[in-house]
């Protein structure tokens, strides 16, 4: 029997007919009012739903879907994906580890080299007929710190590495064997070991401000946070301050907490680069995130099991 995916997502369109191809039947809600209304008109058909973190599903969302048996996520992240309804349903949940790593990679060093370098305000000063060699500190060579190495920190860490030169340490909940990087067992202890904090861990009550005060305090003025995670790992009010008072050097950012707001104070600083959190978009990576649901979909579909679940 033909099975019925409701998508929520908006960022992946140019490769959904993959699905369509496959067999499948979508309906396409990428706004929050075409969501409402396709759950209410098609609450007894959706056999699967196709979401993204911070769009998530809740727990009144998934009551209202009887037929509901799995739940793709694309991105690591599946913050506001209520897990605890959709474990008490039986529900599968997957997500899209390691599917855009490499992009994440790619816009994670490319903000690195903005900020280090200063290359937006040099770009935006040579554009208005100025010719200001200012001297910005080199990236090569810099101790990187990464705070979560899970797919993506492992290639942000790949890259450094072998590319720049950089030692790179890291922080997880456990000690990794397979790498040949630093563990340090909290984030202020690799804030204090390193000159460039990456923020790529997932999101979630789990990392909640885990980058709060003292860990910028330890990154200190000479210090720089880059997060292309999720905003609530940072505590935001404490990152402007710690900006405002020098007592960190620079910040790039990708992502925000009332996406898409951002804070007017990151704006007016001159020592931020900001993305409309894109570092995961690109036609490659939007190409392997929905190849990964569809051999998810397949495999749970079959009676197999999924390649990448998320533990309930």
């Amino acid at each position: 029997m033909r099975k019925t995916v409701l998508v929520l997502v908006e960022t992946v369109d140019d490769y959904l007919p993959m699905l369509e191809q496959a067999g499948y039947r979508l309906i396409r809600a990428p706004s929050p009012q075409l969501r409402a209304d396709a759950i209410q008109r098609h609450a007894s058909e959706i056999d699967a739903v196709l979401t993204r973190g911070p769009l998530g599903l809740t727990a009144a969302e998934i009551d209202a879907l009887p037929k509901l048996q799995i739940i793709c996520v694309i991105g690591a992240g599946y913050e506001q994906v209520d897990l605890a309804a959709a474990a008490a349903r039986g529900i599968t949940v997957t997500n899209g580890a390691g599917a855009n790593a490499s992009a994440v990679a790619d816009h994670t060093l490319a903000l690195l080299l903005a900020l280090l370098r200063d290359i937006p305000c040099a770009d935006a000063s040579t554009r208005r007929g100025e010719w200001n060699r200012v001297i910005s500190p080199s990236v090569s060579g810099k101790r990187l710190g990464i705070l979560g190495l899970g797919a993506v920190g492992q290639a942000i860490a790949k890259r450094a590495n072998l590319g720049f030169d950089m030692p790179v340490s890291y922080h997880s909940r456990t000690l990794r064997e397979d790498v040949p990087y630093t563990w340090y067992d909290s984030p202020l202890h690799l804030a204090e070991a390193v000159d460039i904090m990456v923020v790529a861990t997932p999101g979630g009550a789990n990392t909640q401000h885990l980058v709060d005060a003292q860990v910028l305090e330890a990154l200190g003025g000479k210090g720089y946070l880059v997060n292309i995670a999720r905003a609530s790992v940072v505590d935001t009010d404490a990152l402007v301050a710690a900006l405002e008072q020098g007592k960190l050097a620079g910040a790039a950012l990708d992502v925000f907490d009332d996406e898409p707001a951002v804070p007017d104070a990151l704006k007016a600083m001159a020592n931020t680069v900001l993305t409309p959190h894109v570092a995961g978009q690109s036609p490659e990576a939007a190409r392997d995130t929905v190849t990964l649901v569809l051999h998810n979909l397949q495999a749970f579909f079959a009676g197999e099991p999924v390649l990448t679940p998320v533990s309930q």
